[in-house]
């Protein structure tokens, strides 16, 4: 699979794979900016991508900078839709106890490409019973 992508700022660095294996490739800003702690804000990454048909692809934190700085992403994992062609940008929130700066070039996000399945919507009077039921939000083990 070949996923396309556009430099639309002359900083843009291209996303990579940090290792074989790797889910995801690193996303890194085109700009640079300071988030004061419990700042979010969108940051740039300068490029714009081409999926392959039936494919999304999912912008998740770094999970070094989750811990280390209390910096993560509002909406994890973020949905880019096959359809879209406008930049990526990348919403970061800072909840750590300083002001995290971004440089240009800095790892900020992960991108994973994945498959979509697209279900068929259907209204039923009931639905099927199971074992668990409506239990959830931390019922299990109770």
């Amino acid at each position: 699979m070949t996923v396309r992508f556009q430099r639309l700022h002359a900083a843009a660095v291209l996303p990579r794979y940090a290792h074989p294996g790797d889910a995801g490739m690193d996303l890194c800003a085109c700009e640079a900016c300071a988030l004061a702690p419990g700042e979010r804000r969108l940051v740039r990454t300068g490029l714009a991508m081409e999926l392959p048909p039936d494919t999304e692809a999912q912008v998740r934190p770094r999970s070094g900078l989750a811990l280390q700085h209390g910096l993560t992403l509002l909406n994890t994992p973020g949905t880019i839709d096959e359809g879209y062609r406008g930049e990526i940008g990348v919403i970061l929130i800072n909840h750590g106890h300083e002001t995290f700066h971004v440089t240009s070039g800095m790892r900020i996000a992960q991108l994973v490409v994945a498959p979509v399945l697209r279900a068929a919507v259907e209204e039923v009077s009931a639905v099927s019973p199971t074992v668990r039921g409506a239990g959830g939000f931390g019922s299990t083990g109770r």
